[in-house]
């Protein structure tokens, strides 16, 4: 399994609040958020792993220089318009196989990510698998509606009758969804959000994985409650 990190935004809320540091070097109980995550993707059995940062954070591009972790790690170093074109930038290091890509800050559980990881490896039938969670905290959350079974049948900005999950900004998929996001590329499309609708329009199977809960750190007041939640059992 390939692994890659989106850490290309400004994480200008943060620096209004008072913290210092660029948001993939914020610590969250003595680890950089960033680390923590590739050394959970070490210990997921990580192929390789790739993480694209912004041009002006030379703090991170000397922590990533310096860094050592188990598994192979390709630095992109540029500043792009969404989070769909950092991924686009991500694709070229993957172009093969199974991958999961996520945000740097999206914070999870280790064992329910563990979990998650080792369904999609098993799973046969289907193109992607997303971390979806019932726990609705995102300013602008991404709902997905899916059948009984947990087939997503569609991405909303807005709730619908019968909602019960959000997207957790964790994607797990194959190889098949680089054609999709070239066009995206190509058609002038920008947004996570709107490349995965172009994924259920191309008739992509992707199957849903309740995870309790998974937040972000958007916010000063996140860091405290991000420490406290990855601590408790």
């Amino acid at each position: 399994m390939h692994y890659a990190i989106i850490a290309a935004g400004e994480g200008s809320r943060l620096a209004q609040e008072g913290v210092a540091k660029p948001k993939p070097l914020v610590e969250l109980n003595g680890e950089p958020m960033i680390l923590r995550l590739m050394n959970i993707f070490c210990r997921c059995n990580a192929e390789s792993i790739s993480v694209i940062i912004n041009d002006f954070m030379p703090e991170v591009q000397h922590f990533l220089d310096n860094v050592e972790i188990d598994a192979p790690l390709n630095v992109i170093v540029k500043s792009t318009p969404s989070s769909m074109h950092s991924f686009w930038e991500l694709s070229k290091m993957m172009k093969h196989g199974k991958f999961c890509l996520t945000t740097v800050d999206t914070i999870f559980r280790e064992e329910d990510f563990a979990r998650y990881i080792a369904a999609f490896e098993a799973d046969t039938q289907h193109d992607g698998m997303w971390a979806v969670t019932p726990f609705i905290e995102d300013e602008k959350p991404l709902y997905v509606d899916v059948d009984r079974s947990m087939n997503i049948k569609a991405f909303c900005d807005k709730p619908f009758n019968g909602v019960k999950y959000v997207s957790g900004g964790i994607y797990a998929m194959s190889d098949k969804a680089f054609p999709v996001l070239n066009n995206c590329i190509e058609r002038g499309v920008s947004r996570m959000r709107n490349f995965q609708r172009a994924l259920i329009e191309a008739g992509m199977k992707l199957k849903a994985f309740s995870i309790d809960k998974i937040i972000d750190v958007d916010h000063a007041s996140d860091i405290a409650v991000a420490q406290d939640f990855i601590s408790s059992k």
